[in-house]
């Protein structure tokens, strides 16, 4: 579905949400074919802590003898009864069967079912359905359903993983598949970064871009091949960690623009490369600071106060995300940091406000955003099971705990599907995906929790149930009992594209001890397993592993240990 025609779907979706009704695509309008399933999701009746909805399930594929809805809500909504169909949920999750009186369902068939639920706060309408696994109200034929309207940036398909193999970097593949045991995984696609401006040609005789992008043809034969790319050299990058400094300074800009991303853009429109679907990550750990590391806040820094006042943050996003997205090929999805950073009340919002502020910037527009990516190169757990944000102990909230600290959310599934929903509050389209990093978040080994923790107290109850074993939420450098987690996958929860492995596993996070180097990268005492914190972390002990080499540069040690403590375990 083109960008234009999403963005038409969401604009009738909020104007509905006001009265309680979300509408699915118009049966008799344009590209009607394409839509394989469309969901009109009523909210009937609604007061303060409960509400009634309606769902009809029109289906445009091939006639069904049984079928299953699914969504998840963004809020802490629960089914407590329903009819015409069984419904259960999980968590966020809700999935509604057919009766054995309603399970035929023909091409052009509809069907529907209602519900009684609760919720407290807000009651938005759910942002994705599927029907068996289809995503309802867009098209499956990855072009516009308006041959008239090619949309902003060229026909882009709504989820650039689906149907797609993703590239395997040979440079990583060769370095995994050299350690012990690394041939386990050896096979799996990993993001190419792009964090210099020699990086474009390659580095100490490496691959570079083109040397990539035509291994990339090579793998992709017949089928359709997803490339990852990490877009990461902002003039004062990572403002807040040393050890993730660029090259650039402050100031910047120009070099960032003609030396950095125009080459790439260059390299990227190449016809030769028409066929690939190149996914870019757009500036890691960039915006985010805009918001928690400025001002008068105790996390703040000298270094951030000085990108937001000369803006070359969002000056910087806005224009890679104008010119890498002219390339139709080309899906530009933003970093998002993680629940852990922007998942509190008075960091949520105003940082769905500076993204959207960086993608109106430089001739850039909402519709050079294709999606959002969270956890980058970080640990935080994909979804805790044994404790809710909603669970109390002793009369206390979870959000009481000190491991929570009042945060809205617990895991990264829930942040990335909360957060897409204010971004859309806020202005992006409603088409847009999410990304989850899941290289190094897997948590598992015999450390692992096999259940709740004791209620004694609050804390007792998370601390002993919970799967991210990190000393602090805050700690970010080759933190000690990580492992990998979910194993790249397409389409895995509502609203997400992809879980992916943006972050190679393996490649430090920084030096655990100051490095001379040439690639402009400080040291950060956050990576030294002595340092005893600063505000970012709580004053807590950093819970980096020794003896860690250069960011970027091959950890043996490390990839040991995510393969160690990989959840779902290696066999």
């Amino acid at each position: 579905m083109s960008r234009t025609r999403t963005a038409m779907l969401a604009a009738l979706t909020l104007v509905a949400g006001a009265s309680g009704t979300a509408l699915a695509a118009d049966p008799g309008g344009i590209g009607t074919a394409a839509v394989p399933c469309t969901v009109d999701y009523k909210v009937q009746n609604q007061w303060d802590t409960g509400f009634t909805a309606a769902v009809t399930v029109t289906n445009q594929g091939a006639a069904k003898s049984n079928w299953s809805v699914q969504w998840s809500y963004a809020g802490n909504q629960k089914v407590t009864s329903g009819w015409n169909a069984r419904i259960s949920q999980s968590g966020a999750a809700v999935t509604a069967a057919n009766e054995t009186y309603n399970g035929t369902l023909a091409t052009g068939g509809s069907v529907g079912f209602g519900f009684q639920g609760t919720y407290s706060g807000t009651n938005a309408i759910p942002a994705t359905f599927t029907l068996d696994g289809v995503t309802c109200n867009v098209d499956d034929g990855g072009g516009p359903t308006d041959p008239t309207d090619p949309g902003p940036t060229g026909p882009k398909v709504d989820n650039p993983y689906s149907g797609a193999k993703v590239y395997v970097n040979p440079e990583w593949s060769a370095k995994a598949a050299a350690e012990s045991g690394g041939s386990r995984i050896a096979d799996q696609p990993t993001g190419v970064w792009l964090d210099r401006i020699a990086a474009i040609n390659g580095v100490n005789g490496g691959m570079g871009l083109r040397d990539h992008l035509d291994e990339a043809l090579t793998q992709k034969g017949s089928g359709e091949l997803v490339v990852q790319l990490v877009i990461y050299n902002l003039p004062g990058r990572d403002c807040a960690a040393l050890a993730s400094n660029g090259e650039l300074g402050p100031t910047e800009l120009g070099r960032y623009k003609t030396e950095y991303i125009d080459p790439i853009a260059a390299i990227l429109a190449d016809p030769k490369y028409a066929s690939l679907r190149i996914v870019t990550t757009i500036e890691i750990d960039s915006l985010p600071n805009m918001v928690t590391n400025t001002g008068s806040r105790p996390t703040a820094t000298p270094q951030c106060d000085v990108m937001k006042a000369n803006g070359n943050y969002q000056k910087g996003v806005g224009y890679a995300l104008n010119k890498l997205g002219d390339a139709a090929n080309v899906y530009n999805y933003i970093d998002a940091g993680h629940h852990g950073w922007i998942g509190w009340d008075d960091n949520f919002a105003a940082s769905a406000t500076v993204m959207k502020e960086a993608a109106t910037s430089e001739g850039a527009t909402v519709n050079d955003v294709h999606g959002f990516i969270a956890n980058t190169a970080n640990y935080s757990a994909l979804k805790e099971n044994n404790f809710t944000i909603d669970d109390s102990v002793g009369g206390k909230s979870v959000r009481e705990s000190k491991w929570v600290d009042w945060n809205r959310y617990t895991d990264e599934l829930s942040f990335a599907q909360g957060f897409r929903n204010q971004l859309v509050t806020t202005g992006f389209n409603s088409g847009i995906g999410m990304l989850i990093d899941t290289s190094r978040n897997g948590w598992g080994g015999s450390a692992r929790p096999a259940g709740p923790g004791a209620t004694t107290d609050v804390d007792t109850y998370v601390n002993g149930g919970r799967y991210d074993r990190r000393i602090h939420v805050g700690n970010w450098c080759n933190q000690s009992g990580a492992g990998l987690g979910e194993r790249p996958q397409a389409s895995p929860a509502a609203g997400i594209d992809a879980y992916v492995w943006i972050k190679p596993p393996g490649e430090s996070d920084g030096a655990s001890q100051e490095i001379p180097n040439d690639e402009g990268k400080g040291f950060d005492r956050m990576c030294d397993p002595t340092y005893t914190g600063n505000p970012r972390n709580g004053n807590n002990l950093s819970g980096a592993l020794p003896n860690a080499p250069l960011s970027g540069h091959w950890f043996s040690a490390q990839f040991q240990q995510l393969m160690q403590n990989a959840y779902p375990p290696l066999s």
